[in-house]
């Protein structure tokens, strides 16, 4: 049975973007390319929220995109995508499916399938839905240091406690921490 792990970028006020979706504070470097492309690895499904979804369909199939990674660039591009949202018509981007209701059949169906992991990439918000639905079997934080004093809470959607048990960390060069907790139920 397949799992599903979210990783998400957070300050170290916890904040998840800056205003206006501002995520020019990325911590990242040549150590960091190198975990996201182990990381894609794992993945044999990519999960975004019609918000990151738009962000990374605008960036990682351009030049631009292939220029600034190539490495995960072709896995990005390579690896099967599903978009969810209720607003969102198509998707566009090579390998991209959408799901626009039934999450708890979709993705219960989903981690049945053999194969890699499923990974939702940032998405904060599509991240907490399913956490809350018992779909997220693990979630991979890392927090970059540097704080922001404002912008989009990390789990600004949550309503009511959720208790975690961490797992384990790994500290990077640059600073950046990454935190792998399961939900403790």
């Amino acid at each position: 049975m397949r799992k599903i792990f979210s990783f998400i970028m957070t300050t170290l006020d916890g904040y998840f973007e800056g205003r206006n979706h501002d995520l020019g504070w990325h911590n990242v470097d040549e150590e960091f390319g190198e975990f996201a492309a182990r990381q894609l690895d794992e993945s044999g499904t990519l999960v975004f929220g019609r918000v990151t979804y738009r962000l990374m369909a605008g960036f990682w199939p351009t030049p631009e995109g292939e220029k600034a990674d190539p490495a995960v660039a072709a896995r990005m591009n390579g690896t099967d995508k599903i978009v969810v949202s209720r607003t969102q018509d198509r998707a566009e981007w090579a390998g991209t499916r959408l799901i626009k209701q039934d999450l708890v059949e979709e993705f219960t169906r989903l981690k049945r399938e053999p194969g890699k992991d499923i990974a939702i990439l940032g998405s904060s918000d599509l991240t907490v839905s399913l956490l809350r639905l018992g779909l997220v079997d693990e979630l991979r934080i890392m927090v970059n240091p540097v704080v922001l004093g404002e912008g989009t809470p990390l789990f600004g959607t949550v309503m009511g406690r959720i208790d975690l048990k961490l797992l384990k960390t790994r500290t990077f060069n640059s600073g950046n921490v990454l935190h792998h907790y399961r939900p403790a139920v």
